[in-house]
């Protein structure tokens, strides 16, 4: 625990950043422990690149499709709650002309 509260806490430990070329397999050859179906490790990478044109359109276009989706589905409850509004409607209009009689 720090000293003074509001000072940040210090990591407990530093990364290990391995330089390039220096493959866990020169380190130690019984790294990394067997476990799981599958006893090869393996690396995998992220690619992260800016988005072109055609990815931007195709883009747009899922969110516009999407948008659409949850459009029709609105209008579908809508369409649906309609018919039961229009019955309670007639129900208040009945029940107020049974009143005045």
């Amino acid at each position: 625990m720090p000293s003074n509260r509001d000072q940040p806490e210090r990591p407990r430990r530093e990364p290990e950043i391995i330089p390039p070329g220096n493959d866990w397999r020169s380190r130690d050859s019984r790294w990394p422990p067997s476990y799981g179906f599958n006893e090869h490790r393996s690396t995998h990478r992220i690619y992260v690149s800016r988005i072109g044109p055609l990815g931007f359109a195709l883009l747009l276009l899922m969110v516009a499709l999407f948008g659409g989706i949850f459009l029709l589905a609105l209008i579908g409850a809508a369409l649906i709650w309609f018919p039961v509004l229009l019955v309670f409607a007639v129900m208040a209009a009945i029940a107020g002309l049974i009143r005045r009689l």
